[in-house]
C-alpha cells in the first residue's frame, strides 16, 4: 500500500519561485524555497539527461543548497572564478554582463 503521508521534512520545504535554464544537453533548475518559519533558501539543481546503451535513459541531477546568510560569499566566488575564466581564456565567448548580480536583493525574486 502506497504511503501518501506527508513528512516533517516535505512540509518544510515550500516551493515559492522556480526558474529553469536550458543550457545546451544540460537544464539548470533556481528554485527559492521556504521553510514553515519563512526562511527562505536557493537550490541549484543541474539535470543532464543520459542515453543508456539499450536506450533506456534516465536524468542525472548535482543539487546545491545556497542559505541567505551564504548569498554574498557565494556571489562573490562566483563573480571571482568568472572573472579569472574571461581574463585568462582566449577562445571564450563575449563576456555576458553580470552588471546587477550583486545588487540583486533575495526579495526581488518572488517579483518575476
Amino acid at each position: 500500500m502506497l504511503d501518501n503521508k506527508k513528512t516533517s521534512r516535505d512540509i518544510d520545504k515550500i516551493e515559492v519561485y522556480s526558474k529553469p535554464v536550458r543550457a545546451g544537453k544540460r537544464t539548470y533548475f533556481f528554485d527559492v524555497k521556504a521553510t514553515k518559519g519563512d526562511n527562505y533558501y536557493l537550490t541549484v539543481t543541474e539535470s543532464k539527461k543520459v542515453v543508456e546503451a539499450d536506450g533506456n535513459f534516465f536524468f542525472e541531477k548535482h543539487k546545491i543548497f545556497l542559505y541567505q546568510e551564504d548569498f554574498a560569499k557565494f556571489v562573490d566566488g562566483l563573480n571571482d572564478a568568472l572573472e579569472f575564466i574571461y581574463s585568462n581564456t582566449r577562445e571564450i565567448p563575449a563576456k555576458p554582463s553580470l552588471e546587477g548580480i550583486v545588487e540583486l536583493e533575495f526579495d526581488d525574486l518572488e517579483k518575476n
